[in-house]
This record gives C-alpha cells, structure tokens and sequence, in this order.
C-alpha cells in the first residue's frame, strides 16, 4: 500500500508540475501553444509587450505598501516554485538521455554479432548450391537411359492389361464382382476408344462392351428387384451412374424404392395414434402420395379436437414412446436415405466425368420435393398425436418429447441445408408449446371460476362462522377446514389462487429448462417467455380476473339474476389486493423465472394495476349501490304503503326504521372485515348525546313555525330556498373510497335522498308529520356513527322533515321533548 501511494502521489506531483509549465509557456494539452489574440497591454505579465517600467509605476499608484510587498512575496514564490520545477525536469531528462544511450550502445552490439552470424550462413547455402549441381551434372547422362526403360515397362504392362481385360471381365461377371469390373473397363476405356482403328484394339473393345452391356442389365434387374440392402442399392446406383445410366431415371427409382419403406414406417406411426375416420389413401401412398397428404389432412383433422374431452382416452402409447420411435424409425431411415443420395447423386457427381453433366441440381431438387412430402406427413402425424395431449398435469414427457423431435430434425438440418424440414418442426415445438399455454390459461381460468362457484356457496349457507360448513376453493365441501368468515375466504381465495399460478408457472418452466435445446434458441424463448407466458398466460388471467369480477357489476335485468353483495365486496377487496401487491408479484417472479427480457412489447405492471384498482373501484360502488338499494327499498315501501293524512299519533319509531339501523349496523361490520376504518372529520361535542336532534326548536322551529300561517308562505320558502344554496352539494352516487366510513356514507347517502324522494311524493297529516319526526330522529341517533361527516346526515334529515312540513296539511310539530322520550323508549 505505500509503494503504491508513494507512486500516485509522485505521477500526482509530476502533473503538477507540467501543468504549471504550460501554464507558464501559454502551451494546450497537445504541447501546442493555442491560437489566441495576443495582448497589447503593456502591463500583462504574460504578454509580448509586457514593460516592467509601466508595470511597476501603475502598482506603485494603485497599490498600497502592504500590498506591494504582498505582490512581491507572491512572485519571489511563484520564481522559485519554477525554478524548482525546471530544475526537476532537467534532471529527469538528463536520466533519460544517460539510459537511452545505453541502449544504443547495446544495440549496436547486438546487430554486430548478428551480422556475422548472416555472413557465415549465406557462405554455408553457397556451398551447398555448388555441391548440389556438381551431382546433378555427374547423374544425368543415367537418369535419362533409366527414365526411358521405366516408360518402356509402363506401355508393356498396358499392353498386357488390354489383353487380358475380356477374361479379367468374365470372371469378375461370374465372380458378381461388378464393381472391380466396371473399374478395370473404365481404365481401359479411353484407350480403346483412341486406338479402336486398329484391328487388334477393335476385337477388344467389341467383346469388352458386349460384357459390360450383360453387366448393366444384371444391375439394372438388381435394382428392379428391390430385396436389396441399402447398401448394395447404393453400389448398384453408383456402378449404374458410371456406365452412362441415365441419372434422372435413377433417381426416381432410388426415391420410389427408399418411398417404399420409409411409407411402411409412417403407417406404424399412424396406427399408435387415436384412429381418425378411414384415411385409404395411406395405404397406397406410394403412388399417390400427394392424395395421401390431402387425406391426412381432411377435415376430419379439424374435428377431432371437438371429440377429445378432458383428459382425453388413453392412447396405446405415451407420447415420448411416440416421438421416440418416429425418431428411431422414420427420422433415422430418413437421414440415412438423404446420405446414401446425396453421395450418389450429388458428392460423386461432381467429380471425375459426371461433372459436366449438370446432375446435382436435378437431383438436389428431386430430393427436397421428396423430403418435404414424406416430412409434410409425419408432422401431421406429429401434430395428431400432440394433440390428444390435453391434460394439463405433469409437462415433463410432452417436453421432453419435443425436445428429442427437435433434436432429431436438426440432423436433418445438416444433411440438407436448403430443406424447409427443421423449419417446419421448429414450427410444431412453437405452437404445441403456445397451445399448451392456453390449455394453462383456460384452466386458470376455470379453476377462477370454480372457486368464485365455491364462495357463493359459502356466502349462501347460513349462519357461516356458527356451522362452520362451506366448501373448499378447489375441491368439495370440508366442514371444519372450510374458511367461515370473510377475511377467510378472501384469504383462501387469494392463496389458492396464487398457489395454482405458481403451479401452473413451474409446469411452464420445464419449456425453459437448460438442458432442452429448443429453450435456448432466440426464435423460441425471447417470444415464448414474454409474449407466451408472461403476455398470453399471466397478463391475460390477471384481466380474466379483473374483467370476469366488473360483470358481477351488471344490473339484475341484464343478467336475470343478482349477485351477493358480500360477494361484490370481497371481490372489490381481492382486485384491490391485486393491485396493492399481488400482481406486482406475480409478474417479478414470472420475470425472473424465465428471464423475460424488457425490450420487447409488454404490459406494464402500472397497466395492470390500474385495470384491478378500476375493476375493485367499480365493484364497491356496486356494492354501495346495491346495499343502498336494498334499504331503499325498505324505506320507499314503508312510505308508500301508508296513510300519512289519516295515521294515528305517534307513540314509537316504526318498525322499519329499526331495521334500517340494524341493516345499517350489519353492513358496517361486515365492511368492517375487509376494509379500513377511514378518516372521520371531527365530531361535535353534543353528537354522541341521543337527546340531541337536528330538529331543536333553534334550528327548526324558525324554519317552518312561520310558514304554517297563511301570512308568509313566500317568504318561508324563500329562506328554505336560501338556505339550501348555501349548503354543501352532496352528489349522492359519486365514487367511495376503499374504508369503510366512505362506503357507509355513500350507502347512507342513497338511503336518505331515496327517503327524502318518496317524502316529496306524498301529502301528510298532522300526525303523519309527527311520525316523520319521530321516524328522523331515531335516525339520526345512530346513523351519524357510520358516516365520514355528521352534517351530512343532519342535512338530508333535515330535508325529509322540511319537505314532510310543507307537504303537511296541518303542520304542527311534535315538542322535542317527546321525540327524544318516544325514541329512548323505542
């Protein structure tokens, strides 16, 4: 740590001091003095025209003695720092000059001893030049006299060869040896030719070709036969090709003969899978193989889905059995009969005297039409059977399957690099894992379904959390262990549907193993990761489930039925828990599971966080509205239903106004349990005090004592007028907020001004009136614990009593006193 130190802070040091001269020279970071106006005052220190005279008498005027001498210790320093400075570099180049010199010394050293060395080699190569011409010279007359022996021998051996080939073909004929024999002719072939004008080499070539024509038709009846091996088919084709057979011919009938046996592994393939209606055009295919493509594909390919149900019937075998043997079977016999082609057609054609005949395109293009029909069937075939795959349990034989097919094709891929095969199975591996995607998805969204199913039923039985009865959210009814309250279903909802998504996530995940091929490859897990799972299987549940609960939002007349109201608001919480934390999470572990990269187009989670937060938003005014509604209901009835100008005079609260309260409290408990409290504005000191009305003779009886005479009706109205411009605006079904005090305000307010409606409808008596009274009082007893502000059901309560005045026919108002003794007694 100190060399180090001490090394930074001598470069540190170094470039202090460098800085500082260029500074002073007037140099840029390049060593180069930087174009600039040069200075024309005579006073700047750093300027061509700088004079000391001038200079000294302009500091004596302006500067004071203390100044002058501070001036002046300033430059004694900043002389001898550059003294020091220069004097620093000068030893440090002069370092340098000593330790470059002695490098070039010891070069010159060097080179010198190198020199010599390259004089004494160039002598020794001269030497060895003239040695090797002097022998050169001594053996040529020798080298002459053996080299025209050696030819003398060669043409002998010719000679005797051409003689001899009519018995060398018999024999090799009897022997079955053909290819020796077509060896021998071919060497001796030319020569024939040349010299056929003479009698002696024309009676050889006649028998020569009379053999090699007997020849050809025991190949060509070989090759007819077809009981051959594969090798031998090969050695026929190739000896065929090299007596001048026409190679078009030759390939058709090597194609038809490997067709053959390549369409026998097809229908042992086709018979392992569920049977479809009769295909017959399998079992002559060979002859009309493209009818058979067409049948494979029939429409009855298309309605075979429809009669697989889930789990569909066993077949005879699984399907990695399956691919395995199409791969053992038809992929392998496939590659082998691409190879044996192309080294007969293609890799021999191109060399010795097939060469210009322009084969390996025919036979190139013959080859791929060939491939590309026989693989067309077995992908079908593949797809079938990938079909029948749907469950949705265990994934591991599925992937594994297509990985080996994906593995398989690849050798395909190599063999034949123009072949639309491998592209063609990539394909099947992307949509059987898409399709398996949404088999996920749509169980997802069943199972959804299943337990919203599960909680009605639990919300429906009565006296939940005494019978402890319900049902789970994923299987039957199960008495003790079922949820009994709504924190527990909520609770049980919300882990059992995480829980099946982390199980459907980690049955997905076998696709992105790192030991599968295909889960590496760019075309495949880029698209599959974000579009397939995160896109296509998470986003999506997450909208089914935010869009399935806003249906629950739809009027009774739309759908012909209601929804539960406690149902609307556990589902109001859940999509707000979707929001808070779930799908946050949800999408951070499906991110990091499979590693889904950003840069393509995906949801964002604030997206799908604002959709929950809507939907739960829309589900509890839902439910504001429909618990509202319900005690509407109650309250329009019990005001219709009666006789406000013949009633009797009040001597307790009418029955329905206690229900309301009671409903009242039940439905703030029940808020209770899934949402917050809330913020309450501060209550006035008198509001607990159940003798307290909103109608004391202080405000009230001013209000409308007076417009009971006949004297001043307009002027009564008028103040009822102005008052109520003055008053806050209460907007009745806006939206409440996620506690429970917006949420029983919001209940409360659509209760009220349906009260305060249905009082406007009617005309009153003077115990009608009374009632109302009484009826407002006991309200406001206990409604104004659920509300965020007090006043607000002051204010409505006020207007139902208002309006109850002025649509009274004989308006004379209860004494406080009796209200507050009629309702303590109630």
């Amino acid at each position: 740590m100190d060399a180090d130190g001490s090394v930074s802070d001598e470069s540190g040091r170094r470039r202090r001091v460098h800085g500082m001269l260029k500074l002073y020279y007037g140099l840029n970071e390049e060593g180069k003095t930087p174009e600039q106006p040069q200075s024309l005052d005579p006073c700047d220190i750093n300027g061509p025209h700088f004079d000391p005279e001038l200079y000294l008498n302009k500091l004596r005027r302006e500067c004071s003695l203390s100044e002058l001498m501070d001036h002046e210790t300033c430059m004694v320093k900043q002389i001898r720092s550059l003294d020091s400075d220069m004097q620093t570099l000068v030893y440090e180049n002069y370092n340098k000059f000593i330790s470059a010199t002695d490098t070039i010394r010891k070069m010159k050293n060097d080179f010198k001893k190198m020199e010599d060395e390259m004089d004494c080699l160039s002598a020794n190569m001269a030497a060895i030049t003239d040695f090797s011409a002097s022998i050169s010279g001594t053996l040529q007359d020798q080298h002459a006299q053996i080299t025209k022996l050696s030819g003398v021998h060669t043409l002998l051996r010719k000679l005797q060869f051409l003689f001899e080939l009519p018995a060398r073909l018999n024999k090799c004929l009897e022997l079955q040896a053909y290819a020796q024999a077509v060896s021998s002719h071919r060497r001796a072939r030319c020569v024939l030719q040349q010299y056929s004008h003479l009698p002696s080499f024309k009676g050889i070539q006649d028998d020569c070709n009379t053999i090699m024509e007997k020849l050809a038709q025991e190949l060509r009846q070989k090759f007819r036969d077809g009981g051959t091996s594969a090798k031998d088919l090969s050695e026929c084709v190739e000896l065929l090709l090299q007596l001048d057979e026409p190679a078009e011919e030759l390939c058709d009938k090597f194609l038809s003969h490997a067709g053959s046996r390549l369409e026998l592994d097809l229908q042992g393939l086709e018979a392992e899978i569920k049977p479809y209606p009769p295909t017959p055009a399998l079992k002559d295919a060979a002859t009309r193989r493209s009818s058979s493509s067409t049948a494979v594909g029939s429409p009855s390919d298309n309605n075979s889905p429809k009669t697989i149900s889930l789990p569909s019937p066993t077949p005879n075998t699984d399907i990695l059995e399956f691919i395995d043997r199409g791969c053992n079977e038809f992929v392998s016999s496939l590659c082998l009969v691409i190879t044996s082609y192309q080294e007969l057609f293609i890799n021999h054609a191109q060399t010795g005297e097939l060469a210009s005949k322009n084969i390996p395109q025919m036979a190139n293009g013959k080859l791929q039409a060939f491939v590309d029909d026989l693989a067309a069937r077995y992908f079908l075939l593949v797809e079938r059977r990938i079909q029948e795959e749907k469950g949705v349990g265990d994934n591991s034989l599925l992937v594994r399957a297509l990985d080996r097919f994906h593995r398989r094709l690849q050798a395909v891929a190599k063999l034949l690099p123009g072949s639309a095969v491998p592209t063609r199975g990539t394909e099947i591996v992307v949509r059987a894992a898409t399709e398996r995607v949404k088999q996920y998805l749509s169980a997802l969204q069943s199972f959804y379904m299943d337990s919203l199913t599960d909680v009605r039923q639990a919300l429906a039985t009565p006296r939940l959390s005494v019978a402890g009865g319900g049902t789970h959210l994923g299987g039957p009814a199960a008495g003790r262990d079922a949820p009994s309250s709504l924190p527990e279903l909520l609770s049980s909802l919300s882990a059992s549907i995480l829980n099946q998504i982390k199980s459907v996530l980690a049955s997905v995940h076998l696709f992105t193993a790192k030991d599968i091929t295909f889960s590496n490859k760019p075309y495949f897990k880029g698209e599959f990761c974000s579009q397939g799972v995160r896109e296509n299987l998470v986003v999506n549940f997450i909208r089914f489930v935010c869009q399935s609960s806003r249906q629950f939002c739809e009027s009774a007349g739309d759908k012909g039925g209601s929804t539960p109201p406690a149902l609307l608001l556990l589902l109001s919480r859940l999509c707000l828990d979707f929001e808070t934390s779930t799908i946050s999470y949800i999408l951070t572990l499906t991110d990091e599971q499979f590693l889904v990269q950003h840069q393509n187009p995906i949801t964002p989670v604030t997206t799908l966080c604002g959709e929950a937060r809507e939907a739960a938003q829309k589900l509890l005014n839902h439910y504001v509205k429909v618990q509202g509604l319900i005690i509407s209901q109650m309250l329009r009835k019990s005001v219709e239903t009666r006789d406000w100008v013949n009633t009797i005079e009040p001597r307790n609260v009418r029955a329905v106004m206690k229900r309301v309260v009671e409903d009242t409290t039940s439905i703030d408990v029940q808020v209770g349990l899934l949402y917050e409290e809330g913020v309450r504005k501060a209550h006035s000191s008198d509001s607990s005090k159940r003798t307290f009305s909103v109608y004391s003779s202080s405000r009230q009886q001013p209000r409308y004592a007076a417009s009971y005479t006949p004297s001043a009706p307009m002027d009564t109205n008028l103040l009822s007028n102005i008052h109520k411009l003055f008053s806050e605006r209460i907007d009745i079904f806006s939206s409440v907020e996620f506690n429970k005090v917006s949420v029983m305000t919001g209940i409360i307010k659509i209760s009220l001004k349906t009260f305060l409606e249905c009082v406007r409808l009617r005309t009153f008596g003077r115990y009608g009136l009374q009632q109302i009274q009484v009826d407002c009082h006991y309200l406001q007893m206990y409604l104004w614990r659920f509300v965020s502000d007090e006043n607000l059901v002051h204010f409505l309560l006020d207007e139902i009593v208002g309006s109850s005045a002025h649509r009274c026919l004989d308006p004379s108002p209860m004494e406080q006193s009796v209200i507050e003794v009629i309702c303590e007694r109630g």
